[in-house]
């Protein structure tokens, strides 16, 4: 047979057929006189062999590990150790379409910065009067943002404080006046009287549980920093008294 032959009766692509070669998984037969390879029914057998392997998800690492003679495993120990992943990857998969639902059924829908965890989603929820405010809009997306970012136990204090701080009718209307302050900021520079209002107001609605060391408070670098150049300036002096308020509080 050709190499086209034997690619069509085993059901791959030549391409494939030369890729194997190049592994050394396939075997290479000698060329004839004619400079063709003129390959034999072994060479369909191991070929046959290596796309049933495939097609059961073995990577060609492991399926060179079957063929080989000298094989550090056993097929039924492949087999046993392919079967097991999958199981992992098809539990991950019904606990991802779990998550989703959960998401999808939420009471009050997804929200705009979704998908986020369902604790988060009910409490965006619950303050959805506010988005009118562009400060609400932009806090509500940093949330989202660290929600993301932060490892999994700091994912967790953080939606915990935001239940503190937005968890009662109380703390959201608190948290409306702060954004009110800040929305008025818009347009003021840093030395606007106003400024200390609003980082007063804000400085009450966070709670102790978001930033439990002064080191997170007065890190004027990085993230801040970003955040910070997001905001309009007397905004920014905002937030940053009102960090350094918390701080002083916590010494």
């Amino acid at each position: 047979m050709r190499i086209g032959e034997l690619a069509a009766v085993v059901g791959v692509t030549t391409r494939a057929v030369r890729h194997y070669h190049q592994l050394g998984l396939l075997p290479e037969p000698e060329r004839r006189a004619n400079g063709y390879r003129e390959y034999g029914l072994r060479h369909a057998v191991v070929l046959a062999r290596i796309r049933r392997l495939t097609e059961l998800g073995l990577g060609l690492a492991e399926v060179r590990d079957v063929l080989a003679d000298d094989a550090g495993k056993d097929l039924v120990e492949v087999l046993t150790e392919l079967d097991e992943d999958l199981a992992r990857q098809e539990a991950a998969l019904r606990e991802r379409r779990a998550r989703l639902r959960t998401l999808l059924d939420a009471e009050g829908g997804m929200p705009a910065e979704g998908p986020v965890s369902p604790e988060l989603a009910a409490l965006f929820a619950g303050t959805s009067h506010l988005s009118d405010s562009p400060m609400a809009l932009k806090d509500r997306e940093i949330i989202a943002f660290l929600e993301t970012a932060m490892p999994a136990g700091d994912r967790e204090r953080l939606v915990a404080s935001v239940g503190e701080a937005l968890g009662s009718p109380g703390a959201v209307a608190r948290a409306g006046e702060a954004y009110a302050l800040l929305d008025a900021l818009a347009g003021a520079e840093p030395g606007d009287p106003r400024v200390e209002e609003a980082a007063v107001a804000l400085s009450g609605c966070i709670p102790p549980g978001l930033f439990p060391g002064t080191g997170e408070l007065d890190a004027d670098d990085g993230f801040l920093r970003a955040f910070y150049d997001d905001l309009a300036p007397a905004q920014a002096e905002a937030v940053r008294r009102a960090l350094r308020i918390l701080a002083e509080e916590r010494r």
